[in-house]
């Protein structure tokens, strides 16, 4: 009924307007049949015999004048002005009125385009277009079929979720500590978690394609749209879950997601096309935008997995005891080259690069390296010198500019790491180790050398101090006799007694752990005190002059 009522306003609506239509378009019917009359008499054709040529009494009247006459020249002449100020009187209405048309329309139209009430029957109009909308909705078989898939996948998603728990062995309880593929089972039994989630999302697209393809129902816009909320959850818990990164969270929450909801609502297809569109370059090797995103996922994928098989076998080389230090680092930095290069290519192959796109991301790459990155490049080649010539090799104790000293502790493609004896790290470029001077003290052999100063009072019996101070030192274990026995020797005469050292050999450096100099020490006072040997202090002569 209500549907009867709104056609029948509908109709009568056009009939009035087209009844107050007509006698315009009557007028100016006969304002064009007018004004042809008057432009373009009709003429008969040449070839068809003439009419027969009543003349009125004017005609009659008329027939013997000279037409040639200048008064009636410019008579006529001004008839046609006037008759051409008419049409163009005639066009300015014309022209003012549909613009006045316009002008009361667009108002109309804006307001019309407005979504938000402005006033009360507008308001009105909004609330009855949307229940229409409702009640339309309510009486739609295809909407309330999709209402009730969404209710069906609501209650179905936990039964089986949880008759998945109960059968599946992998989700019942976490895996053991020496159990195999321990990592991958544990990632399996965290996802227990989001097997509903899974389950809806799953139900959904399934009901999705049924529904679109029963001919009376057909439409499936409410279960995509839950499908897409079934996603974002799935996804932002996955995230939140298996990802404890900070900044790879929110990367992995601003991409995937997004990419997800695309696919769920059928754009993703329009999205790759406009991304093929951008290209680089001219001709086979042009590079599309498309290849760069496939590039940049296919290298973070290669690239963490490249990483985490780096620390494995890094790990793996480092342990094998066979081998020395050097071979086993060497190794270990050839290891990670090649890795990582694999990594690349399988990326660049992944993301479908030609071997001439490779050629223009080189040549920008040479170009930043050009422009920038000189230092970086420099460094590195230098890492891969000190690695081969062993210049540098990890434990090597050395000493920088400035007097800073320590133990090498790594050496990384662009900087080395000096760990000093208060347990601080310098690090230091490695051009420092091509390019500049450094001492290397453990370079071919930790064999070292130490001399520890001391004094004794003038009186002493030298020739008896040498052998009990030489004695007492070879005593320590870690004090040597090879190559050279520890040596007593004289050095000066001093102010308050005679000055002396003693040299002797180490195997390591003293670096702090090490305290070869500090035990050298304690061994002398020692052994000057237990043999009565003294030790002068300062002492000042003062002659007084009467």
């Amino acid at each position: 009924m209500t549907h009867f009522k709104h056609f029948c306003i509908l109709f009568l609506s056009l009939l009035v307007i087209t009844l107050g239509a007509a006698p315009n378009a009557l007028s100016q019917t006969d304002i064009k049949a007018s004004e042809a009359k008057v432009s373009a008499p009709e003429t008969p054709p040449s070839d068809q015999p003439k009419p027969l040529q009543v003349a009125t009494p004017i005609e009659a009247a008329t027939q013997g004048i000279d037409l040639s006459d200048p008064a009636i020249i410019e008579a006529l002449e001004a008839r046609e002005k006037a008759d051409r100020a008419i049409a163009d009187a005639v066009e300015a209405q014309r022209s003012a009125a549909s613009a006045k048309i316009e002008t009361d329309a667009a108002p109309q139209a804006q307001k019309k385009a407005s979504l938000i009430p402005t006033t009360t029957e507008d308001a009105k109009a909004l609330v009855q277009k949307m229940l229409d909308k409702i009640v339309s909705w309510l009486t739609s078989p295809s909407f309330l079929a999709q209402v009730g898939a969404i209710a069906l996948v609501w209650m179905l998603a936990p039964i089986f979720t949880r008759m998945l728990k109960k059968r599946l062995f992998l989700f019942r309880e976490p895996p053991a500590p020496d159990a195999k593929f321990r990592v991958l089972r544990n990632y399996v039994y965290r996802s227990r978690d989001f097997l509903r989630a899974i389950w809806q999302v799953a139900l959904l697209a399934l009901f999705a394609i049924i529904l679109k393809n029963i001919p009376v129902l057909g439409q499936d816009w409410l279960v995509k749209i839950a499908q897409g909320l079934a996603v974002v959850f799935l996804l932002y818990s996955v995230i939140k879950t298996f990802i404890t990164n900070e900044l790879f969270q929110k990367l992995a929450t601003w991409i995937l997601i997004p990419l997800a909801l695309l696919i769920v609502f059928g754009f993703y297809d329009d999205l790759t096309n406009w991304l093929k569109s951008l290209k680089m370059g001219d001709g086979e090797n042009a590079i599309s935008a498309m290849t760069l995103v496939m590039l940049a996922i296919f290298g973070a994928v290669f690239f963490k997995i490249a990483t985490y098989s780096n620390v494995k076998g890094q790990s793996a080389i480092r342990s094998q005891e066979a081998l020395d230090v050097t071979t086993r680092e060497v190794m270990a930095k050839i290891f990670q080259m090649v890795l990582f290069t694999a990594a690349t290519v399988m990326a660049f192959a992944a993301a479908g690069i030609p071997l001439g796109g490779l050629v223009v991301i080189f040549s920008a790459l040479s170009l930043g390296i050009g422009l920038g990155l000189q230092p970086i490049a420099a460094n590195f080649v230098s890492g891969l010198i000190i690695l081969f010539d062993r210049s540098v090799k990890v434990g090597d104790f050395i000493m920088v500019e400035d007097e800073k000293f320590g133990r090498v502790s790594a050496i990384n493609m662009r900087s080395t790491t000096v760990t000093t004896a208060d347990g601080k790290d310098i690090i230091v470029p490695n051009t420092q180790f091509t390019e500049g001077a450094y001492e290397n003290w453990t370079h071919d052999s930790p064999l070292q050398r130490y001399e520890v100063d001391f004094t004794v009072a003038y009186d002493t019996d030298l020739d008896a101090l040498v052998p009990i101070i030489r004695d007492a030192i070879l005593e320590h274990e870690d004090f040597l006799a090879e190559p050279d026995l520890p040596s007593v020797e004289f050095r000066s005469f001093g102010e308050n007694g005679i000055n002396m050292c003693v040299e002797f050999w180490c195997m390591g450096v003293d670096d702090g752990p090490n305290k070869f100099t500090s035990d050298a020490g304690f061994i002398i006072w020692r052994t000057l005190k237990d043999n009565n040997i003294q030790i002068p202090y300062p002492q000042r002569v003062v002659h007084m002059q009467k």
